[in-house]
């Protein structure tokens, strides 16, 4: 029996079984590489083609405000109106500068001034009117040189913190905060009720009429028309109510409890 040229296949096949061994670790070694250059190029490490787009965290405002930045923000968008007698409030709702108020604010007169927040003067005529929602709508003769609209919303919840700016008892552009009681409520005006109103707590006084009711994030929910007035003596008792914006805006009325209390 030959059995040299079997140890010498043997030791070829060992040689052969060690070179594929090499070659497997090799080739492992290759595949923990690869792995680990596409980990770090696809993390913060590496900036190759291979790498994939991850978004960066950009760092956005709060979506609330402080009372004072909400009338930073506002302020220069509301309006002082003196129609006839009436003193009342309005906000400039777009950019051509029409004026969103309450309708009892203007009824029954065509003599409607108007004063911006930088003390621009002019005179106004009504374009529009809804005594229903008490609310109507102006367009001024003259612009101040910046005309600053304000933002819209929408949205309202019980218990969200809410802003009024108007012009009780003639004080001009005061700020008052509060937040939302109740939501679809009525009121008796006359001969006829209000109804899908907002109730809130932030003061408001005979002049706050047509203001806006702001949110936390600066933006209109409402128009202010009334005031509960259980002591008949049109001071404010704690509650108010506003039309809400999709209403004065030609939403649809709402219905509700009803309340008693006189335009503001």
């Amino acid at each position: 029996m030959e059995h040299v040229p079997q140890e010498a296949d043997a030791a070829e096949a060992r040689g052969a079984g060690a070179g594929r061994a090499r070659r497997f670790v090799v080739g492992g070694g290759v595949l923990v590489l690869v792995a680990v250059l596409a980990y770090w190029l696809g993390g913060s490490g590496g900036s190759g083609e291979a790498a994939a787009p991850r978004p960066s965290p950009t760092p956005t405002p709060s979506a609330t405000l402080t009372t004072g930045e909400v009338f930073e923000r506002v302020g220069p968008s509301v309006v002082v109106i003196q129609a006839g007698k009436s003193l009342g409030t309005g906000v400039i709702a777009a950019e051509d500068g029409t004026i969103l108020t309450a309708h009892h604010v203007i009824k029954g007169t065509k003599d409607v001034n108007l004063t911006f927040a930088d003390g621009t003067k002019a005179k106004a005529v009504v374009v529009s009117s809804n005594p229903k929602r008490d609310v109507a709508a102006l367009k001024p003769a003259k612009l101040p040189e910046i005309v600053v609209p304000a933002t819209l919303g929408g949205a309202v919840a019980v218990g969200a913190p809410v802003v009024a700016i108007g012009n009780p008892l003639g004080l001009t552009y005061s700020v008052s905060t509060g937040v939302v009681s109740g939501l679809n409520r009525t009121t008796e005006d006359g001969d006829r009720d209000l109804g899908g109103l907002i109730q809130f707590d932030a003061s408001v006084n005979p002049g706050s009429s047509g203001g806006p009711l702001l949110d936390a994030r600066g933006l209109v929910i409402g128009i202010v028309v009334s005031i509960a007035d259980p002591g008949g003596d049109e001071a404010f008792a704690g509650i108010a109510f506003a039309v809400p914006i999709g209403v004065a805006l030609g939403g649809g009325d709402g219905d509700g409890p009803l309340g008693e209390g006189p335009q503001i």
